[in-house]
């Protein structure tokens, strides 16, 4: 009956097709296509790219360019017989070097050669002009806030419509982006560039048809098609009750196979940098006739500053143009060969249904009454069938069947019929958990539970955060209970008990107590992809507590009448590679970590009282953590030890006190003070020294001042050798 249940709930899991159901099946299409991607045998198109080259070309100069120059590509182009020009770009507003608005902006113009260039035709007006003369698609975009400049008079493309409404299906933005008005009444087409990347960033379906702050427009490469076959061509969409169904342009023998919400999918070929020509290129006239020739030419960029990568499921980076490419490109090669569409028939949801439940029927009948290995055999075959049935479809087919979803249905209820087993392997690892709790870390039972044979000596190199965290002034603390060790082993407990579950709280691993010392690290035995941060903030956190103990102490002995010494922590963090695992001797050993970083961040705890902070860490931990926490620098030093110089860096709280002025003067003051001493200014040092002390915040920066005013006075009288890089010897640990 459970197995029942199961399967009924799988069918309404993929029946309502959450997010996560639906990445599993599509990243299996996406392991289809970079096993056998689209193999080009055509290539219609031509791009025209923007490329750092053009960019870089001191004749053109960086983007926008004039539109006079765009117009000279244009015409270029259509001289070379390109058949459709289509734009990835768009030019939302007016041209800035228009003549009028140099007449208006530049000085020292005479009023007669101002008038000179009012009379001029503006760069847009020569733009349209170029574009009337040829078959040019503008490009528009979907943005994510309506524009209250959008003008509804512009041209539209008509649309006519069959069965239900298909705007509800239709992917929806906001707001649209335009270009200026003279360009789209001057061109013969006008499509919507915005590719969608799906939520793990992959752009695998194009939509065809969107709608725009409430207008019907069609994709860039839709639009290029209508616009091939002519301007009058009428697109057709077909809706039924769950979506469109099909669009269709008249007068090309064209059903473009979408899904329900009209997007398509793209069977994409390997990157093909034969069809780019740069932009400069063109201009200068170096391009091939019969790059152009009878081509569909695409005007885009591939340069990085202009945000236009995209990943595919072939391809980790390609320029949002080439994919506009390749949606040409399929549609063509479908019109002279069958099977090159990608498609996902409308009969293929029923068939993974029935093939769900009649797998999970035969499993729950038959399962537990064969043996574990023809059990395994016979789920071998079915998966194997199954990954084949889906495969055949798509290299014979080109079609996407889910495979799964039926797997991981008859997966589950098989799992569920061996519960029984999991049960007694579970019982087995609570007899390891109840052997080793008393003598190891919870963390490291629990994984030595998972996997017994961790149980032995080795280790592995991985990058970790450490931190070591000491009591300063601990020794004449526990002077004063040189009568009463019960009540110096009470404070002890007192201030390490709520420091440890700070470090635990914050996914930290305790290595050994040392006296009133701790050594923590993380990211392991577990991952943990914030290690930094977490470490910075038990950092933080534990400063707060022994904060909290001081007071309830402090009350405690003026009630009693007994002095009050106060509890301080000085900690040092450093994020680097180290060994970490079970180290020792073969009868006794422990889980620990050795390594540079380790000892680098035992020298900075040791420094936080030299530099009046309590908490300082490493370089690559202040990198990794800089827009989460207020970060300081300190100085550039040489531990003890160590051959090479590190930079160090005090934390002085989290974001909030980041943000503050007070903050903000103290970093300021830090960077000047210590711009001035690396330079060897020991005057301008000094000097920076003083407005500091003078500031309302001097205080906290006072250790620090002493510290490097000492260092100043010596090294003007023993200046530091001609190679000095500014870094500081440090003489103790």
């Amino acid at each position: 009956m459970i197995c029942l249940v199961l399967l009924v709930g799988f069918a309404v899991l993929r029946y309502h097709d959450p997010p996560p159901v639906e990445e599993l099946r599509i990243r299996t299409f996406d392991t289809f296509q970079l096993i056998d991607p689209r193999v080009k045998k055509i290539r219609p198109v031509t791009i025209v790219d923007i490329d750092e080259k053009s960019l870089a070309d001191p004749r053109l100069g960086q983007w926008p360019w004039p539109r006079t120059r765009i117009a000279d590509m244009v015409n270029t182009l259509t001289r070379m017989g390109a058949v459709v020009i289509a734009f990835d770009v768009v030019f939302a507003e007016s041209d800035r070097l228009n003549p009028d608005n140099a007449a208006e902006n530049f000085r020292g113009l005479d009023e007669a050669t101002r008038e000179k260039l009012r009379a001029l035709p503006s760069n847009d007006r020569i733009f349209a002009e170029a574009i009337k003369n040829s078959r040019v698609v503008v490009g528009e975009s979907g943005v994510l806030e309506p524009r209250s400049d959008l003008d509804k008079n512009l041209p539209v493309t008509g649309f006519v419509t069959g069965g239900e409404d298909p705007d509800p299906h239709l992917w929806q933005f906001p707001g649209l982006l335009r270009n200026v008005k003279v360009l789209e009444e001057a061109a013969a087409g006008r499509g919507l560039f915005t590719i969608v990347p799906e939520r793990d960033g992959l752009v695998r379906r194009v939509p065809m048809i969107m709608l725009a702050q409430g207008t019907r427009m069609p994709s860039l490469t839709f639009e290029i098609l209508r616009v091939l076959i002519g301007s009058n061509t009428t697109i057709i969409i077909k809706t039924g009750k769950e979506g469109i169904e099909s669009l269709i342009l008249q007068g090309l023998k064209l059903k473009m196979p979408t899904d329900s919400s009209a997007r398509f999918w793209v069977h994409y070929a390997a990157n093909d940098p034969s069809i780019y020509v740069s932009a400069v290129d063109l201009l200068d006239g170096k391009v091939k006739p019969e790059m152009v020739a009878r081509k569909i030419v695409l005007i885009g960029t591939s340069a990085t500053g202009m945000n236009d990568i995209k990943t595919t499921p072939v391809s980790k980076a390609i320029p949002g143009v080439e994919i506009h490419a390749q949606v040409l490109e399929t549609v063509f090669e479908g019109l002279n060969a069958s099977g090159t569409s990608l498609s996902r028939p409308s009969q293929s949801e029923p068939f993974e249904f029935a093939t769900a439940l009649l797998a999970g029927l035969l499993v729950i009948a038959f399962a537990p009454n064969l043996g574990p290995a023809t059990l395994f055999g016979v789920g071998a075959l079915f998966a194997t069938a199954l990954i084949g049935t889906s495969w055949f479809y798509y290299i014979e087919k080109r079609q996407l069947i889910d495979f799964t979803y039926p797997l991981l249905s008859t997966t589950a209820i098989y799992l569920t019929l061996i519960f029984s087993s999991f049960v007694r392997e579970q019982a087995q690892r609570k007899q390891i958990r109840g052997q080793f709790a008393q003598y190891m870390s919870p963390v490291l039972v629990e994984q030595l539970a998972q996997s017994p044979e961790k149980l032995v000596l080795g280790g592995e190199e991985r990058e970790m955060t450490i931190m070591f965290s000491d009591v300063r002034g601990f020794t004449t603390i526990s002077e004063s209970f040189k009568h009463d060790p019960q009540g110096l082993t009470r404070l002890m407990n007192r201030f390490l008990t709520p420091l440890t579950n700070v470090i635990l709280a914050r996914k930290g691993y305790i290595d050994k107590y040392m006296g009133d010392a701790i050594m923590a690290f993380w990211n392991a035995p577990l991952d943990d992809t914030q290690h930094e941060i977490n470490a910075c903030n038990a950092a933080i956190d534990m400063l707060e507590k022994i904060d909290e103990v001081n007071k309830e102490r402090e009350e405690e002995a003026r009630e009693d009448g007994h002095p009050f010494l106060p509890l301080n922590v000085g900690v040092g963090l450093n994020t680097g590679v180290g060994v970490v695992g079970n180290m020792g001797s073969d009868l006794k050993f422990n889980y620990s970590v050795l390594g540079d970083s380790v000892n680098l961040a035992s020298r900075l705890e040791g420094q936080t009282k030299e530099y009046g902070f309590p908490i300082i860490v490493g370089s690559k931990t202040a990198m990794a953590v800089k827009e989460k926490f207020a970060i300081l620098e300190l100085d550039f030093i040489m531990v003890k030890g160590k051959t090479e110089p590190e930079v160090i860096y005090a934390i002085g709280g989290r974001e909030d006190v980041a943000q503050s002025e007070g903050f903000q003067r103290l970093r300021n003051l830090t960077i000047e003070m210590l711009a001035c001493y690396r330079s060897r200014d020991w005057d301008g040092a000094l000097a920076a020294i003083a407005r500091g002390r003078a500031s309302d915040d001097a205080d906290t920066l006072e250790h620090l001042f002493e510290l490097y005013e000492t260092r100043i006075k010596s090294y003007k009288v023993s200046p530091p050798p001609p190679d000095w890089n500014g870094a500081y010897q440090l003489l103790t640990k």
